[in-house]
Order: structure tokens, then C-alpha cells, then sequence
């Protein structure tokens, strides 16, 4: 039987390291407010009008390709994760495609913001089971600094976002080890609730270019923080019990727990909630804030890097965001 394996990974992220202190001089806030709210003391933000969120990708995608230890040609299909893209149209998966300079292989963008790396494994991992496909790059990148409102108004959401890219590798395997399941949820009833509203397709160019609203209000993100901390706690439970329900599996099976990096105080509540040790979960938004889509590859990365998985280990990766959109995926390392 046929399963999926992640082959390789890589990540990439900008030089630029933007601390709390620095943020202290653009809005009223300290860094004491923002590392008890999110655990976060910094991030990176792009600073160079030439590093573009498909070239962040193609820095991580071809280190996670050489990790696989295979010819870039021998990847067969392309899926990436982002918000923020470098183009409305087309989609970043086609620019990734051509910097690569890899043959003419599908491509396919996922716009499921915090969720979408593990949406993008899933359908990677039902492509490779199908037997459809061999290879597939998995990418989640995102550059969330140029939209930030960097005013005190917008201090609950800026402080938090950062910008990376992160990628696997997923191919077939025949083996013991791969991904055991993955599971997909969403309530677009809560859409509004961490969105960007404009520009739209009921606010386009004209109605922007009218706009009197000269203090930028709804062009930034939006974010009900309280609201999404309440949902994110308990879907990312419901989520990773039910992939350890599906394997016949209980929270003290889990060798390691990766959780989308939204912000510390979710990780450490899902931590206690399933009882698991420090050493079973690994967070890394201290360094780099909640890159999104990015955010589960880039700290697999670190996490493989510092040793924290052996084959045969199981590993969870969960991650909840805007829609609502959440999911889990559960590998035998």
C-alpha cells in the first residue's frame, strides 16, 4: 500500500528582525503587553522591495528539495498556502513553478490562511495515495508586513504577524513510516471575524479610488481577538483528538505536537489540556510570530534540526485560523 512521507523540508526566512522594542516605537504598546499576551519577543519583516512571497517560497522550497535528496525535476506537483500573494491573479503557485525552472507540473493555490499548510498536506497526501503523482512540493509563505496598520489602532494584530516561508517535500512511500490521516473542518459563519475586507469584489478600484476614509480604516486586517482565542482552543483540541481517535491513539502517544504557531498562550492551553510534557510540543513564535501558513513547516524544520523526532515517532500537527478554518494531520515519522 502506497502512503505519503515528508521527504524533506526547508524554510527561509527575512533578515530583517524586528524586536518588541521596536514595535514600542511605532504604536502605544510595551513588551511586556505583548509577550503576555501572544509569548512573542520578535519577528521578521521584509525590508527589501526585491523579496516577494514566490521568491520566500523558492528559498525554501529548494531547501527542502536538496533535504529530499532528489532532482527538482522530480517534482510532479506544486500546492502553496498564503494570504498574501505576490499577484491577485495569477496565483503564486505558477511563480514558484517558473523560478524553480522546473518542467511544466501542475499547480495549485490554497487560501486557507493559518489552516493552510495542513489543507495542503491533505490534498498532497490523497494525490501521492492515489498514486497520481510521486513528489509534491508543499509550500506555506507569507509576507503580512506591507498590509499591517502600524498605527496604535491596529497594535492587537500587527505585533503578532511576521513573515517566512516554509515547504516539504511529500512522496511516495511503501513503507511503515507517512502520514497517517488528516482531518479538515471549517464555519464560515465566523468569516468576519479575523478577515481583510478590502479591497473586494464589492469594493473594487473605482469605489477605492472614492474612498474619503483617509485614515486607511478596512484595509488592514480585522481581528475579534478574544472571539478567536475562545474558538482556537477548542476546535485545536477537537481536531487532535480526533486524529488520535482515528489511529486508535491517545494524547500520551504523541512524541511531538506541532501547533500553528497563533500565538503561545493557545499552545501552552492545548499543552495542559492533553498533558503533555515541554518536550512533547515545540513552539517557536518567540522568534519569529505567527507567519500563517508558514508557521508549521518552518518550526518542523527547527524541531527535526534540534532532534526533537526519531523514525517511529509520532508526530501531530494542528492548526486553527481565519474562516474558521482548522485541521490536524497525524505522522508516523
Amino acid at each position: 500500500m502506497i502512503k505519503s512521507k515528508i521527504s524533506g523540508v526547508g524554510y527561509y526566512v527575512p533578515e530583517n528582525v524586528v524586536r518588541n522594542s521596536d514595535i514600542e516605537e511605532m504604536m502605544d504598546t510595551s513588551d511586556q503587553w505583548i509577550r503576555e499576551r501572544t509569548g512573542i519577543e520578535e519577528r521578521r519583516w521584509v525590508n527589501d522591495d526585491k523579496l516577494s512571497t514566490s521568491l520566500m517560497a523558492t528559498y525554501a522550497s529548494e531547501a527542502a528539495i536538496n533535504d529530499a535528496g532528489i532532482n527538482k525535476n522530480e517534482i510532479d506537483f506544486i500546492i502553496f498556502s498564503t494570504l498574501s500573494p505576490d499577484y491577485y491573479f495569477p496565483g503564486s503557485g505558477v511563480l514558484l513553478q517558473r523560478n524553480l525552472k522546473i518542467k511544466e507540473v501542475g499547480a495549485l493555490d490554497v487560501r486557507n490562511q493559518c489552516s493552510g499548510f495542513i489543507y495542503g498536506l491533505s490534498i498532497a497526501d490523497q494525490y501521492i495515495k492515489s498514486g497520481m503523482y510521486k513528489n509534491i512540493l508543499v509550500v506555506g509563505s507569507e509576507i503580512h508586513s506591507g498590509g499591517l496598520d502600524k498605527s496604535p489602532r491596529g497594535r492587537g494584530v500587527s505585533v503578532i504577524f511576521g513573515d517566512g516561508a516554509g515547504a516539504v517535500v511529500v512522496s511516495a512511500n511503501e513503507g511503515d513510516s507517512g502520514i497517517l490521516s488528516t482531518h479538515l473542518h471549517s464555519e464560515g459563519k465566523y468569516a468576519e471575524e479575523l478577515a481583510l475586507i478590502k479591497p473586494a469584489t464589492t469594493f473594487w478600484i473605482d469605489k477605492i479610488i472614492d474612498d474619503k476614509n483617509e485614515d486607511g480604516t478596512g484595509y488592514s486586517p480585522v481581528m475579534n481577538g478574544n472571539f478567536v482565542f475562545k474558538n482556537a482552543v477548542i476546535r485545536f483540541e477537537e481536531v487532535i483528538y480526533e486524529a488520535l481517535s482515528y489511529s486508535n491513539l491517545k494524547p500520551k502517544d504523541i512524541s511531538l505536537l506541532i501547533p500553528h504557531q497563533a500565538n503561545l498562550r493557545i499552545s501552552q492551553y492545548i499543552q495542559k489540556r492533553l498533558k503533555l510534557s515541554n518536550s512533547k510540543v515545540y513552539n517557536n513564535i518567540m522568534k519569529y510570530g505567527n507567519t500563517t501558513a508558514a508557521s508549521i513547516p518552518i518550526a518542523l524544520k527547527e524541531a527535526i534540526d534540534n532532534r526533537k523526532l526519531k523514525e517511529g515517532d509520532i508526530l501531530c500537527l494542528a492548526a486553527f485560523g481565519s474562516g474558521f478554518t482548522w485541521g490536524s494531520a497525524l505522522i508516523k515519522w
